[in-house]
């Protein structure tokens, strides 16, 4: 085994990154105040290749410049809009067609592996650093995603948490079938 170089290892060019099929995920972010916990969100989307972040309340955009020390440019190749109400966003996009999931824990938790193809497209609620997903949102919510905690804390800091349950999404959306993966 070897580490490989920069080059090696297999990428698309930024400037396909926006024509390439997206996995039918969006996130919300429900005003989350660190700019570097919204810029690693935006690195991990496009590792990921989601189709869109809605950035609502005080969640801060790519014009914040710390915001690129940890988006290392994902912020070029993440479709984003911002939005000052959460909850309207969310209930806008319900009536899209998307099934909203929040990543906070609930009285009735799902499990990412629990997701079914109906849910897709999906749209992602993180919530505050502190606060977590606003009720509001809760009670829209179609399903409450859940990541085990096994330690004595009882979170896990937002940009980590989007990281796991993002990345549990795209590959419970994945295997559904050989095509569906092959398409994204």
């Amino acid at each position: 085994m070897r580490k490989l170089k920069h080059e090696e290892i297999p990428r698309p060019d930024p400037g396909e990154v926006p024509s390439l099929p997206k996995h039918p995920i969006a996130a919300l972010l429900d005003n989350v105040r660190s700019i570097h916990n919204v810029g690693s969100i935006f690195r991990t989307s496009d590792a990921a290749r989601i189709e869109r972040l809605w950035l609502t309340g005080i969640t801060g955009t790519p014009e914040h410049p710390d915001l690129h020390k940890t988006a290392l440019g994902a912020q070029d190749v993440v479709s984003w809009t911002h939005e000052d109400d959460a909850p309207a966003c969310a209930a806008r996009l319900r009536r899209e067609g998307y099934t909203l999931a929040a990543l906070e824990l609930t009285d009735a938790p799902t499990a990412a592996r629990d997701v079914e193809p109906g849910h897709f497209p999906l749209c992602l609620a993180v919530g505050n650093e502190v606060r977590g997903v606003q009720d509001e949102l809760i009670e829209q919510a179609d399903l409450a995603l859940e990541i085990p905690q096994y330690g004595a804390k009882q979170s896990l800091n937002v940009s980590v948490a989007y990281g796991i349950a993002v990345f549990d999404l795209v590959r419970r959306y994945r295997s559904f079938s050989t095509s569906t993966a092959e398409r994204a």
